[in-house]
């Protein structure tokens, strides 16, 4: 079952993701025009904008303009989009967001580059912020945030890359490894939308567990999806998790749960970069029958809802209420 956002938050994500974008294209030109064309391609291609989002957010329903977020909120999407074009590279991906990815665009070395131009680009838009009136003990504290949050990520893809060459994973492996790869920077949004209002404690803690559980309910849908989403509206490849060996919730659980004979049929597409388009239909069948599908459903929906209560330190806001549906939105997404 797909859920809706409510027409304030659909709004509400439209305004901010233009805010941000606006900000993003206003900071990132220069020359040669290549490398910035090639590091906004993904950009202009749209997006959800989700983490952008949660900063803005955050910082409104503590009271803080919109405006006074961007930095944060452009610095944590162009970490986003450089850790999207090295990952379409290291996965050899050749769509993202429905558009041909960076690399197969203008070859591997410019994506590389654009990749490390936005990651240099967001610590300089992050401290625009000092502009603005935000302290600069707290800048510091959300700057030392957003890089442990690279590194994080970095740890993340390669466990997920490591991960493909083991031959037993188990969940709570598995759970590490993504809230590394894509919680961590879930984690650093949420905090910095708090940090443009507060150094409480307290309060950046609970920030810090929305952020985290949000993202790990994020990355399991993710993973449902990469064997039952649409192409056409997912915007990426299918089954390519299965044809790299990725070991996805819905692989693990399969594995450890489907009789010999299915079970062997499944490791010997799983990893195999030729394989048939009807071999890997086969193998996601497989997959479904195994019961992977409900139980990644549900564990996503209980990490949406330990993100939700983690919202209980915030004041009783429309901005609240758009966080706690972004935190359902994660876990039931179609795209």
């Amino acid at each position: 079952m797909k859920l809706e956002l409510s027409e304030f938050a659909k709004q509400y994500i439209t305004r901010v993701a233009g805010l941000v974008d606006g900000f993003i294209y206003a900071k990132v030109h220069g020359e040669p025009e290549s490398i910035y064309a090639a590091s906004l391609h993904l950009i202009r291609a749209g997006g959800k904008r989700l983490r952008p989002v949660i900063v803005v957010a955050t910082a409104e329903a503590l009271g803080v303009d919109a405006e006074k977020a961007l930095p944060f909120a452009a610095a944590v999407e162009l970490i986003h989009n450089f850790t999207l074009i090295h990952d379409d590279i290291m996965d050899r991906d050749e769509t993202r967001r429905g558009v041909p990815t960076v690399h197969k665009v203008w070859g591997e070395a410019m994506a590389i580059l654009a990749g490390d131009l936005l990651f240099s680009k967001a610590f300089e838009v992050l401290v625009d912020i000092v502009d603005m009136g935000i302290p600069s003990k707290r800048v510091v504290k959300a700057t030392r945030i957003l890089a442990h949050a690279t590194t994080t990520i970095a740890e993340g893809q390669a466990m997920d890359m490591m991960f493909e060459e083991e031959e037993e994973v188990t969940v709570d492996e598995y759970l590490r490894m993504i809230y590394k790869k894509t919680g961590a920077l879930f984690e650093a949004a949420a905090l910095l939308g708090g940090l443009t209002a507060t150094d409480d404690e307290n309060t950046l803690s609970s920030l810090a567990v929305y952020g985290r559980s949000l993202g790990i309910a994020f990355q399991i849908r993710d993973d449902i999806l990469g064997i039952i989403g649409d192409e056409k509206v997912i915007g990426k490849p299918v089954y390519s998790d299965l044809r790299e060996g990725k070991k996805t919730l819905p692989i693990i659980y399969a594995l450890n749960r489907l009789e010999d004979e299915s079970r062997e049929k499944l490791r010997l597409v799983l990893g195999k970069r030729d394989a048939s388009r009807e071999e890997l239909e086969e193998a996601a069948n497989l997959i479904k029958s195994s019961g992977a599908l409900e139980y990644s459903e549900k564990l996503a929906e209980e990490y949406a809802n330990q993100a939700v209560n983690a919202l209980k330190v915030l004041p009783d806001n429309e901005y609240r209420k758009v966080l706690e549906e972004l935190a359902l939105f994660a876990a039931k997404r179609i795209k």
